[in-house]
C-alpha cells in the first residue's frame, strides 16, 4: 500500500506506480484531459506533486525522447520530468497509441519518480481548492509518512534549477544575418516555446536566468522572459535585466513567469494563488474588449492588479479576475500569465506570437 500523506495529516491511500520510492513537494491538480507527458516535463511544475483530475491517465503510453535537429526533445517539454509525484485515480495498465514506446509507469520508474493510483481525486481536489495548495508526501509504508520535515519547495530558488547554464543559439531555417533574434531568457522554458518562434523563422538566443546583458556581446532585436517554476521573487538576476532592457527600449515580451517578472520589473506585485491555475480550459478575456480566449496555463501566482502608470492590464481570468496579462502604453512592453504556445491544448493565443515576431521584422 502506499500513502500521500498532506500536511494537515490527512491521507489517501492507493496503490503505487513508477518508482518505488519516497518523495515529497507541494501538492497542486491540473485539469487537462490529455498531455501528461508535457505536463511532467514541463520545468515550470518543479518541485510538485501533480494531481490530474481527469480520472484515466496513461491510455496513450509516453513518446520516444529522441531529440530534433536543434538537439532538444523533440515530444517532451524539456529532457527531464520535473514533477516530484503523480497522483491518479485510474492508471492505465495498458496503452494505445501509434508514437508510444514506453508505458506511463515504466517511464516514471526510469527518471525515478513515484505515482499513487486508486485515491479519490476528486475529494483530494476539493479539498485543495477549500484549503489550497498543501505540502504532501508520497510514501510506500506508514513508517516514512511522517510530514513534519518536508520542505516548501517555493523558498527555494527552483528557477535556477531549471534553467541553461550556458548560452545555447538556435538557427531557423534559411537563417541568415537578415534574420529577426531574440535573446530568450530561459526560467525553465518549454520547448514549445523555442519551436513556436523556429518555425516562425526567429533566430533564439537561449540563456541562463541570470546572464548579464551588458557583459555580452550578442546581438538580438528584443528579449523574451520564459515560463518556469516558483516565487518570481526569487529571480532578482531575472529582473535586473529586464529592467536595463527596458529603459534601453529594447522590445520585451514574457510567458508565465515572464509575466510576474516584468510586473516585479516594473515596480508592480506578485502574490500566491490559493491552488493556482493548471489545465487547459482557462478562459482570459481582454481588457476593454468582448473577446474571451481559452488558454493553457500553470502558475502558483499573479500579478497584482496595481500597475505604475502607463501600465495596464492586458487580459483577465474570467473565473477569478486575476490579472493574466500586462502591456505598457507605448506597445514595446508585453507579456500575458497563460501560455500562447500550448500544446496540447487551445490554440486561440497563438497569434501573439505572430504578433511579436512581426514587430521584430519591423525593426
Amino acid at each position: 500500500m502506499t500513502l500521500l500523506t498532506l500536511q494537515d495529516g490527512t491521507v489517501f491511500e492507493g496503490e503505487s506506480f513508477g518508482a518505488v520510492v519516497d518523495s515529497d513537494g507541494e501538492v497542486v491538480f491540473n485539469t487537462g484531459m490529455v498531455g501528461y507527458p508535457e505536463s511532467l516535463t514541463d520545468p515550470s511544475y518543479r518541485g510538485q506533486i501533480l494531481t490530474f483530475t481527469y480520472p484515466l491517465i496513461g491510455n496513450y503510453g509516453v513518446p520516444s525522447g529522441e531529440l530534433n535537429a536543434w538537439g532538444f526533445a523533440k515530444n517532451f517539454e524539456s529532457e527531464a520530468v520535473h514533477v516530484r509525484g503523480v497522483v491518479v485515480s485510474q492508471l492505465s495498465d495498458d496503452h494505445s497509441h501509434q508514437a508510444a514506446v514506453s508505458s506511463l509507469s515504466n517511464w516514471l520508474e526510469h527518471h525515478k519518480i513515484p505515482g499513487i493510483t486508486g485515491i479519490d481525486t476528486r475529494a483530494l481536489t476539493k479539498k485543495l481548492r477549500e484549503h489550497g495548495v498543501m505540502l504532501g508526501r508520497i510514501s510506500q509504508s506508514h513508517s516514512s509518512a511522517n510530514t513534519a520535515a518536508i520542505e516548501d519547495p517555493n523558498i527555494r530558488n527552483l528557477v535556477a534549477e531549471v534553467s541553461c547554464t550556458a548560452v545555447r543559439t538556435y538557427e531557423p531555417n534559411g537563417a541568415d544575418d537578415a534574420t529577426p533574434t531574440i535573446a530568450a531568457f530561459d526560467c525553465g522554458m518549454k520547448n514549445n516555446i523555442i519551436r513556436s518562434f523556429l518555425k516562425r523563422g526567429v533566430r533564439v538566443h537561449r540563456l541562463p536566468w541570470d546572464y548579464d546583458l551588458d557583459a555580452s556581446d550578442l546581438k538580438y532585436d528584443a528579449v523574451f522572459v520564459s515560463n518556469g517554476p516558483g516565487d518570481p521573487k526569487q529571480c532578482k538576476e531575472t529582473i535586473a535585466q529586464i529592467q536595463k532592457s527596458m529603459e534601453k527600449g529594447i522590445t520585451t515580451f514574457g510567458i508565465c513567469l515572464g509575466n510576474q517578472l516584468l510586473a516585479l520589473a516594473i515596480g508592480g506585485d506578485t502574490y500566491k494563488l490559493k491552488y493556482g491555475h493548471r489545465g487547459a480550459n482557462q478562459p482570459c478575456i481582454e481588457e476593454g474588449t468582448d473577446t474571451c480566449i481559452i488558454t493553457s496555463q500553470n502558475h502558483g501566482f499573479a500579478v497584482a492588479d496595481e500597475l505604475p502608470v502607463g501600465w495596464k492590464p492586458w487580459y483577465r481570468n474570467a473565473n477569478d479576475q486575476t490579472v493574466e496579462g500586462i502591456r505598457h502604453d507605448s506597445g514595446k512592453f508585453f507579456a500575458v500569465q497563460f501560455h500562447p504556445e500550448a500544446s496540447p491544448g487551445p490554440e486561440d493565443a497563438n497569434v501573439l506570437f505572430d504578433d511579436f515576431v512581426a514587430m521584430l521584422q519591423s525593426v
